[in-house]
């Protein structure tokens, strides 16, 4: 279905059963497009298949869209979900802006896309389940709870012997290669790009801008997508993660970005402010090191407190109260970011959507003033943003959810991947660090596409 559902149609119809735990690659095979992947570390892992629901959108009014139609597709639901954790939600994301997904890769993604999955595996700190959901003609409860039947049955039998565990323990597919890449902006081109930002900032024009680059990668072999999502899994378990199929399963939106745009439970609502970036030490003592220059260098720190500053001022209008934690170096895999946690107390019921309107684009991807930064940033990137940087999560049925800023990413297809990464340019930015940042930015991605040691990915 879309949104364009009638308030009279059947209403939506859920069922959930606890079942044995299979192997992520052995349940991600089985499920069938659109496939959907959610996970975070105060989240359950959700894996989706089919559509039993769709909501797209369009335009600037694209949050508002989605809200209405997810409130009207939850409306009267007959909901049975065993636990909290398997409840219906819709899961998707959005454009970065309006007219973002006009070009290469985006073309199979709308500019909103939310889907309530047709059959979901959820594996959750009180065990795993199975959950079917139907909407309209599909909508009897007794073909419903027949169809749970006998998809339990199926995924019994799935077993776990040649898949890799959801710890991703057992062997699984090699990184693919990259036979050919490309980028979409040359160092020439980034000098004067940055340089002429620069400019922007020190006339008053801007305060801060991020600018982009895209890296298109030709691989050597099959994109291994259980696989890869494994990997992500195992090397950045504190990063949101997630993978996001169009209607036809052709290619999907990827990735795992230490950046939480906003989640909301009840009125209680937490996000970051996530800005300054630096890399990690070949040993701990070099690692202590760089984390220390970081913290006191003067750039990032003046980068990190025009985001923090902005989040604040965003939240006070919804809120009662806003308070910010100290700022820390939050450690990944392959960089190192400063970090300020946010919570606020809402003054009244919200959706969560309100506040994902309000909060993207955040200065971390977008710029001060939002409005000259945007436009500088369609005016300088050389490709489509389409879903990089842009709020992806969930949404369930109280207006609840969760949602990140899908950075560190990808759009892959079977044989070809493109990636996205971008840096904050604020008065004394120089061309060339940034450059390295950008790269550096680059390798969540590009190490699971790259070929591992001694392996021959080419067919």
């Amino acid at each position: 279905m879309d949104q364009a559902r009638s308030r009279s149609s059947p209403p939506l119809v859920s069922r959930t059963t606890a079942v044995d735990e299979p192997g992520f690659a052995a349940a991600f095979d089985a499920l069938s497009a659109p496939r959907t992947v959610w996970s975070a570390p105060d989240d359950a892992l959700v894996i989706g298949g089919g559509a039993a629901a769709t909501l797209t959108a369009a335009g600037s009014d694209r949050f508002a869209s989605i809200r209405e139609a997810a409130t009207e597709l939850f409306e009267a639901g007959d909901v049975h979900a065993g636990t909290e954790a398997a409840r219906p939600r819709v899961f998707g994301g959005f454009a970065f802006h309006e007219g973002a997904c006009d070009g290469d890769p985006w073309g199979p993604f709308p500019e909103a896309r939310f889907v309530l999955p047709r059959t979901q595996l959820t594996v959750a700190d009180n065990g795993t389940w199975l959950t079917v959901n139907a909407v309209g003609a599909d909508a009897d409860a007794a073909a419903v709870e027949d169809r749970l039947a006998r998809e339990v049955e199926r995924f019994a039998a799935l077993g776990d012997a040649d898949h890799g565990a959801v710890d991703g323990s057992a062997a699984r597919s090699p990184r693919p290669g990259i036979s050919e890449s490309r980028r979409t902006t040359s160092r020439e081109a980034w000098r004067e790009s940055v340089g002429a930002a620069v400019d922007r900032i020190r006339d008053g024009d801007l305060r801060k801008v991020v600018l982009a680059q895209a890296l298109e990668a030709d691989l050597a072999a099959d994109f291994p997508r259980a696989a890869t999502l494994e990997r992500l899994a195992e090397k950045y378990p504190d990063c949101h993660r997630y993978w996001f199929e169009p209607a036809a399963g052709e290619s999907a939106f990827f990735g795992a970005t230490p950046e939480r745009l906003v989640s909301l439970r009840g009125r209680t609502v937490e996000t970051d402010a996530l800005a300054g970036t630096t890399g990690r030490g070949e040993t701990p003592t070099e690692d202590e090191w760089l984390a220390r220059e970081l913290l006191d260098d003067e750039k990032n720190v003046h980068e990190h407190e025009l985001v923090a500053e902005t989040v604040r001022h965003q939240l006070e209008p919804f809120a009662a109260s806003v308070s910010a934690g100290e700022r820390r170096v939050r450690r990944l895999a392959t960089v190192q970011h400063l970090h300020t946690p946010i919570t606020a107390e809402l003054d009244a019921d919200r959706h969560v959507l309100d506040l994902v309107e309000a909060l993207h684009p955040t200065p971390a991807v977008g710029g001060l003033p939002p409005d000259r930064a945007l436009a500088t940033i369609r005016e300088t990137e050389p490709f489509d943003r389409g879903w990089y940087a842009a709020p992806v999560g969930w949404i369930d049925a109280a207006g609840n959810g969760a949602f990140a800023v899908a950075i560190r990413s990808a759009v892959a297809s079977r044989r070809r991947a493109t990636l996205f990464a971008g840096v904050g340019i604020v008065s004394d930015s120089d061309p060339d660090r940034e450059w390295d940042e950008v790269q550096l930015k680059y390798r969540p991605i590009l190490d699971e596409l790259e070929a591992d040691a001694g392996v021959d990915s080419a067919d």
